[in-house]
């Protein structure tokens, strides 16, 4: 049977299940990481399946995201997350060596390898050809412990790609067409596969770049062939040995299909506060700018920068614009300064920072009150940058610094002659900041300092309970709007207790307070709830505080499986029409919970306060009702024993 990549890279690790969409697949894991808004709770969770030692090929515990050491407890964080990684036999990336996804694929990521990662931008890696796919922490420890990741089979989106970018235009612009095409929910269910002649025409830095915001579209990941450019790509971080061929058998077909013209692509920038709210830039031209920023967990690659830096020859950054620069690892910054682009951003007037994700998660560099921000990074949700009522544009290195230049959102195609970018042969490899795990990790303890609480303890779900709705909520409600990141919130991670103080603080901060009030609680929401981030606090938080049900129009694929994990039950309308009638306040009954999910996918919601019985759908698999029926994954993990 023809194949397209996505397809051959499932046959190639599956376990068990049937490639057929919608039902259940087990795959084997090759590789695993986690970053440290993550990882501490991860390796608690693995700690808590006493396993001695990871058991995936290759195991990496990244530190990019909560860099600010504004007291003891990030520094203490960082401590347990390098003395766990030499006990479990992971390798370390230290604070500052650079964002997971950008380092991944230097120093790591090898095609046709299946990648899971603690962190939803994973999907990355599907720039080099891997199966990389953000997952939940849990998720991540069950693969450390050697255990297949489970998913529904997706199906298989293919986005022709023909022509070439015009100048000015890049790989931001691409991706940026695809969600205004097909919006934060196009994705779901789905592997979005890029093929065509196009796709010749992009760089591995380029294919991250669209990669990388696939999580946007709610795609599972996105995938490239392992071409020529991939060996090119390989061959200049000093790995070309770890390249394989990987394409599309030339019959292969796909479930949907979308086509797009390089050539005919303009620059496009997405408004506030959705990724999906793309337009072209000359539609918003002349807006007032007062920050940029380039780099962090997108457009961080060495010709992301490198442009940005040629474009800045003889020119300074705007009198009013905060013009800021995130490498996306050392690696990068190294090449940069070796070509002389340090030195033009600089003269510039740009403030470089450390590599790492910082102002993508809120982790500094909030934008000011009422003014307009310019960011390359992935994601604009409402509030994610530090600065209520924030107005983040998301847009390409090309768009970001011709606003960086002129003070006003500007089309970059005025700039005049496009900068002739010429990657090395070979880049100066940095991996001296990687710590290998020893061989024998028997002698080593893992250090915890105060803030490092240990995993709470989760009854399983009662078989009757009555539930009060706690929060009513409509569509896309984002993980950063059920538990906020940022420097105020992020240094508690690893203490579940505190963290839960700020669970949907940003919706409602009554909410903690309400919810200690009653023994059992539920929130109900629209489509596309829990977008956004993979961090499982987003589920564990609420749960810790008593809510034991989300009842919504449809859920984002990762935040569901933690629930999952976490035992809270994710409950679907039959009937969307009857989430009109529900209300904060409110209060609903279940009756033989226990049977209803073990006999079917149904479960009878009683309404109290409008005298009604509703339906809604579970969409459980077997393994998954196992998990949730005993209260979650750490439940069943200790019940095996």
């Amino acid at each position: 049977m023809a194949m397209n990549v996505a397809q051959k890279l499932i046959s190639s690790h599956l376990v068990s299940g049937e490639m057929i969409p919608g039902s259940e697949i087990a795959l084997k894991v090759d590789q695993t990481f986690t970053q440290d808004a993550t990882g501490t709770l991860t390796y608690l969770e693995f700690e808590a399946m006493d396993v001695p030692r990871t058991q995936a090929e290759l195991s990496i515990s990244y530190v990019d995201h909560n860099l600010l050491q504004t007291d003891f407890r990030n520094a203490d964080d960082h401590l347990f997350l390098r003395t766990a990684a030499a006990k479990y036999g992971v390798v370390f990336s230290r604070p500052g060596n650079g964002v997971s996804h950008q380092v991944h694929l230097e120093r790591f990521g090898v095609p046709g390898k299946l990648l899971i990662g603690s962190d939803s931008h994973t999907c990355t890696g599907g720039a080099l050809g891997m199966l990389a796919i953000g997952v939940g922490g849990m998720d991540v420890a069950q693969g450390m412990a050697g255990e297949p990741y489970r998913v529904k089979m997706p199906k298989i989106f293919g986005v022709k790609l023909t022509g070439n970018f015009q100048p000015w235009v890049s790989a931001k612009d691409l991706i940026l067409e695809v969600l205004r095409r097909h919006t934060v929910k196009g994705g779901v269910g789905k592997i979005v596969e890029y093929y065509g002649p196009g796709v010749q025409n992009l760089t591995v830095g380029d294919r991250a770049n669209i990669a990388n915001m696939g999580a946007e579209l709610g795609a599972t990941t996105s995938v490239f062939p392992s071409d020529y450019n991939t060996l090119v790509y390989l061959n200049a971080q000093g790995r070309g040995d770890s390249w394989v061929e990987l394409a599309a058998d030339s019959n292969a077909k796909y479930d949907e299909i979308d086509e797009i013209d390089l050539s005919e692509l303009e620059p496009m920038i997405a408004c506030p506060t959705s990724p999906d709210n793309v337009v072209k830039v000359s539609e918003v031209a002349g807006k007032q700018v007062h920050q940029v920023i380039v780099g962090s967990s997108a457009n961080s690659t060495l010709r992301d920068l490198l442009v940005v830096a040629q474009a800045m020859i003889g020119r300074t950054a705007h009198a009013q614009v905060s013009f800021e620069i995130n490498p996306g690892s050392q690696q990068v910054y190294l090449n940069v300064a070796a070509l002389g682009g340090v030195q033009t951003l600089l003269r510039a007037g740009a403030r470089i920072h450390q590599s790492g994700c910082l102002g993508c998660i809120g982790m500094g560099q909030a934008p000011g009150s009422g003014t307009i921000s310019l960011r390359t990074f992935p994601r604009n949700f409402p509030g994610r940058s530090g600065t209520d009522n924030d107005q983040v544009y998301l847009c390409s290195p090309e768009t970001a610094v011709a606003a960086a230049i002129n003070g006003i959102i500007t089309d970059p195609r005025e700039l005049g002659e496009y900068p002739n970018i010429e990657l090395p042969e070979k880049e100066i490899i940095n991996d001296r900041m990687l710590i290998l795990p020893p061989h024998d990790s028997s002698g080593v303890e893992v250090q915890r300092g105060p803030n490092i609480v240990p995993f709470p303890d989760l009854d399983p779900p009662p078989d009757e309970m009555t539930a009060d709705i706690l929060l009513k909520m409509e569509d896309n409600v984002s993980t950063d709007e059920i538990l906020p990141a940022g420097n105020k919130v992020l240094p508690f991670r690893s203490n579940i207790p505190a963290i839960a103080e700020f669970s949907f603080s940003r919706i409602d901060d009554t909410f903690p307070a309400r919810a200690k009030k009653v023994k059992y609680g539920a929130v109900v929401g629209g489509n596309n709830y829990g977008q956004g981030s993979s961090r499982e606090h987003a589920a564990l938080a609420p749960r810790f505080l008593g809510v034991r049900v989300a009842l919504v129009k449809g859920f984002a694929r990762i935040h569901r499986s933690n629930l999952i994990n976490f035992g809270v039950l994710p409950l679907i309308y039959a009937d969307p029409a009857d989430h009109d009638a529900f209300q904060q306040g409110g209060k609903i009954k279940f009756e033989k919970l226990h049977d209803q999910i073990k006999n079917g996918n149904e479960v009878k919601i009683i309404d109290l306060d409008n005298k009604r019985t509703i339906i809604a759908r579970h969409n459980m698999s077997d393994g998954e009702k196992e998990i949730y029926l005993q209260g979650g994954v750490i439940n069943a993990v200790r019940n095996k024993k």
